[in-house]
Formats: C-alpha cells, sequence, structure tokens
C-alpha cells in the first residue's frame, strides 16, 4: 500500500507541476488546495502553490531544470504526507488526476509499419489499409521476361 501511494503522490506531483505554467493552473490550484487543505487551510496551501508556480516559471525561463526538480519534489513530498496521513483520500487524489489528465483519442489507435525489401517493382507500390476505385495507366517500360522456376 505505500508503495501504491508513493506512486500516486509521484504521479499527482508530476501533473500539478506540469500545469503550473497552464491556462489551467487557476482551477487546478484552487481544486489542489482544497484536496490539500481540507477547508482549513485553503488560503496558506493556495499561496504556497501560487509561489511555487512563479518560482517554476522563473526556472524554467533561465534553463534551471534543478530548481524545478526541486519544486516537484516538494509537492510529491506534501502529497505523499497527505496521503500517508488518510489512506482514503487516494481515490479523491485518483479522481482529480483522472479529470485532469488529456482526453485520450477516441477510437482505436493504429500503428502501421511497411517495408519493401527485395526484388523489383516495375510499377507503383502502393501501402495502406484501403484502397478503392484505382486506375493505373502504366506505359513504363515492359516487365522483364519470366523463365520458368523463377518467381
Amino acid at each position: 500500500m505505500e508503495a501504491e501511494l508513493t506512486a500516486l503522490a509521484a504521479s499527482g506531483a508530476t501533473t500539478f507541476v506540469g500545469l503550473m505554467a497552464t491556462e489551467a493552473w487557476t482551477q487546478v490550484r484552487g481544486r489542489l488546495a482544497r484536496f490539500l487543505g481540507r477547508g482549513e487551510d485553503d488560503e496558506v496551501i493556495d499561496a504556497e502553490l501560487e509561489e511555487s508556480r512563479e518560482e517554476l516559471t522563473a526556472a524554467r525561463a533561465e534553463d534551471d531544470e534543478e530548481t524545478a526538480a526541486d519544486i516537484e519534489a516538494e509537492w510529491r513530498n506534501r502529497l505523499r504526507r497527505t496521503l500517508r496521513a488518510d489512506p482514503e483520500r487516494a481515490d479523491e487524489l485518483r479522481t482529480l488526476l483522472d479529470e485532469l489528465a488529456p482526453p485520450q483519442p477516441v477510437g482505436p489507435t493504429v500503428s502501421v509499419t511497411n517495408t519493401i525489401s527485395g526484388g523489383t517493382q516495375h510499377g507503383p507500390v502502393f501501402q495502406g489499409e484501403t484502397f478503392s476505385n484505382l486506375t493505373f495507366n502504366s506505359g513504363g517500360a515492359d516487365a522483364p521476361e519470366q523463365r520458368s522456376g523463377t518467381a
């Protein structure tokens, strides 16, 4: 269970720090502050999150990856402590992360790899999934004569 909570906290920190530099941050910041503060320290946490965003923006402008990594580590530890104190909140964090995840493509994703090797092609070669109503008028050179026993 501890490893699962640690992985969830790491995923959350990566997601939240990644969103700090986007237009969605204002909404995310409020929801994250409510998650971490549980209504008690929302304003304090909100201010800490905004300070982290400003530091992150400055660090990225200066190509300071070390500072950016420190900010992510800080929020990863904060999320992990929150989940250790109340493991039941893991589902709440998962729901929040699912809502913030970028939309996945609708329908199946297809990966196609085509390879032609060897041989000589004396006309067009088409590779793909679906072809229809194709007409080929080739006035090119005649194909070499095939001898029996060869392909």
